[in-house]
């Protein structure tokens, strides 16, 4: 794990399992109809539990780059915000995961939020490219201006994803608080 401290919140970058956090929420990498298929959203609705998809469908379809709330089912988590970062056909782009991203961050802090987990949105099923969506989604956590939200933490799955964002971290925000080179 590697962790900054920024001017309004702490970001902490880890190797793990988005379903295995311990945050107020954790974050779905969601397509606009809010259906949780394969990826983040099946680990998610697997181990949270069929109520997580039936909460958030009721609450659907959304524009890509919205994001909606429901609860955790039987995860740690308390909640789940669901990034609508792809459409129906799975497809993403930097405008939608940053906009995703900037969202989640207004929804935690209306929910009065400490804490949330992401992971990296729109690589999975999405395809996107791991080093672009690092750089969007730490420059707009970077650039949030915290009330409520105290912790952002990215989780990613596999070494190839978190070096790709424990990289950029120190190329958009130097040297990191601490946990320097650990996972």
């Amino acid at each position: 794990m590697i962790a900054y401290t920024l001017p309004s919140l702490t970001l902490e970058i880890v190797d793990g399992d988005i379903c295995a956090q311990d945050t107020d929420a954790i974050v779905n990498a969601a397509n606009s109809e809010l259906w949780m298929g394969g990826g983040v959203a099946g680990a998610i609705k697997s181990r949270g539990g069929a109520v997580i998809e039936q909460e958030a469908m009721a609450l659907g379809p959304v524009r890509e780059g919205q994001c909606v709330i429901t609860t955790a089912g039987s995860l740690r988590a308390r909640w789940v915000i669901h990034a609508a970062v792809m459409g129906p056909d799975l497809r993403t782009s930097e405008a939608l995961i940053a906009r995703a991203t900037q969202n989640v961050l207004v929804v935690a802090e209306e929910n009065r939020l400490a804490s949330v987990a992401l992971p990296a949105l729109g690589t999975g099923v999405g395809r996107f490219p791991l080093s672009a969506c690092a750089t969007v989604m730490i420059d707009a956590v970077s650039s949030h201006l915290a009330v409520e939200l105290r912790l952002v933490r990215f989780v990613l799955f596999g070494q190839r994803a978190y070096v790709a964002f424990a990289t950029v971290a120190v190329e958009r925000l130097g040297a990191p608080s601490s946990g320097a080179g650990s996972r």
